[in-house]
């Protein structure tokens, strides 16, 4: 919902210099590209490879538990016949608790990923944003645009500011 207000806004802003007169030509328009800069900064690189271990060491288990689960349902289903009701009833049962503990974890590794993602945008977008408004404020931009959230049919490739900005993320974050 946030990012639409702000694609509507930022395409209205847009709009505004487009239609106006003899004035739109000397406004000065950047492009950025706020996705990349989070994921080609060292911060960025960094954390994505944080998250990569986590998802792998979290898709092993849940292989793991999907083999125990197959193995558990091809065991009852051999079993069958031969089970009385209520060993077949606990036995299915047992089988809906594991699944279900299952899908508890599949949904709690989803969750986590997510939680350390909205952190890292938490923490790391404003900062980004400052360094974009800097720029805007020194070199006399009128508009700067994320490429990211706003489609955007053309623009000059000469007027992206992408690399500067994750120079410049890189320069601050290494301070800290």
């Amino acid at each position: 919902m946030k990012k639409t207000i702000w694609a509507i806004g930022a395409a209205i802003a847009f709009s505004i210099f487009l239609v106006a007169p003899t004035a739109s030509q000397a406004e000065k328009i950047g492009f950025i590209h706020v996705e990349q800069v989070l994921m080609n900064s060292q911060v960025g690189k960094a954390t994505m490879e944080e998250l990569k271990k986590n998802y792998d060491k979290n898709r092993a288990n849940i292989q793991n538990k999907e083999k125990e689960l197959q193995r558990l349902k091809d065991e009852l289903e051999k079993q069958r016949p031969v089970l009385t009701e209520k060993a077949l009833r606990d036995k299915e049962q047992s089988y809906q608790k594991k699944f279900r503990d299952y899908q508890d974890m599949v949904k709690d590794a989803n969750d986590e990923m997510q939680i350390k993602r909205q952190e890292f945008l938490g923490k790391n977008v404003p900062e980004i944003l400052k360094i974009v408004n800097a720029i805007g404020e020194k070199e006399n931009y009128t508009l700067i645009i994320d490429l990211s959230t706003l489609p955007v049919a053309y623009h000059a490739k000469g007027n992206v500011l992408t690399q500067r900005v994750i120079d410049e993320f890189n320069k601050i974050k290494k301070s800290k």
